[in-house]
């Protein structure tokens, strides 16, 4: 089974959710509905918006994206879980393992990076709302999504590149129901400083300062808002901002919670179990967010219906 010279393995085995046999069938179905949530839910918002030229703006131009985004990132690992649930199959191929880590990281990166444009786009029509078309232009917008997608792609090929250099000659066993790039560094038997010091620069470059970016924006909104206190304002505020906070606080909680408070005990299930929340419950969430939160999702979706209504009399 000679990969290359740096692997003896030509497969992985995932060892997948920390779940009893008999309880397989149940998280099945449970994780089959989520993921088609997640898929048909993240769908009607990019066909909404699509649809409803009132939500041709800056911020429904990045939720579309985001919308995309969320789409494919759960289709990274949830496909392929379900499979193995399904079939009681643990392997993944190599080339499919580093298929995985790259498309995983490529999809979050860009996901940290939308959070920020949209923050970015809240901050204006706050702090600055009678520049706002100005600035917040339509060659911007395309600007801040081509560099999320250009940084995302940098971003994801410094890993994988770096990964066939790795030996995997000591075990091929990850404990993980997809290939997550801190597993398999784990699982090498070379010399991973590199690796450590890429995943530290590029972390600092797209998860980090985009973070703080995002802090720094509603910051000033917060700051903006207590210059004039005033129901009304305050009002305004948590309609425009709280469906993004809600979801920059899910994206970034769950990171948080797992990269910067370790658990010393049954720390491969605590990993599982948050990948599980960023990999589908985020994604699955956002459309609901959005949509129960937006007055103007709401009117657009009621649109449609009241369309297809009318088509069908």
């Amino acid at each position: 089974m000679q990969r290359s010279n740096h692997s003896t393995f030509s497969e992985f085995l995932l060892l997948g959710l920390p779940i009893q046999p008999e309880q397989r069938g149940t998280f099945f179905a449970l994780f089959l509905i989520m993921y088609l949530t997640t898929v048909l839910g993240n769908l009607l918002i990019i066909l909404l918006i699509r649809l409803d030229s009132r939500l041709h703006t800056p911020m429904y131009f990045f939720l579309s994206h985001l919308a995309l985004t969320d789409i494919s990132f759960s289709s990274v690992t949830a496909p392929k879980m379900l499979f193995n649930m399904q079939t009681q199959s643990q392997s993944i191929s190599y080339a499919g393992c580093i298929s995985q880590v790259y498309f995983f990281l490529f999809f979050a990166d860009i996901d940290s990076l939308l959070l920020t444009s949209m923050a970015y786009d809240r901050y204006v029509a706050i702090c600055h709302p009678l520049h706002y078309t100005a600035i917040m232009s339509q060659s911007l917008c395309f600007l801040l999504v081509i560099m999320s997608w250009l940084l995302s792609v940098a971003g994801a090929l410094a890993h994988t590149l770096l990964l066939p250099r790795l030996s995997f000659n000591r075990d091929n066993i990850v404990p993980h129901f997809f290939c997550d790039l801190s597993a398999l560094i784990k699982l090498s038997s070379s010399d991973t400083t590199i690796n450590e010091l890429v995943i530290l620069t590029v972390g600092t470059l797209i998860i980090t300062v985009p973070f703080i970016c995002i802090l720094v924006s509603y910051g000033r909104i917060g700051a903006s808002i207590l210059r004039v206190p005033s129901t009304k304002g305050i009002l305004k505020a948590l309609s425009t901002c709280g469906s993004h906070l809600t979801v920059v606080s899910l994206y970034y909680g769950s990171i948080i919670g797992l990269y910067f408070f370790p658990s010393s005990n049954n720390s491969n299930d605590k990993n599982v179990i948050v990948a599980i929340l960023y990999t589908l419950v985020t994604p699955m969430l956002n459309p609901f967010i959005y949509s129960l939160r937006n007055r103007d999702m709401k009117g657009a979706l009621g649109n449609v219906l009241c369309r297809k209504r009318f088509s069908l009399i």
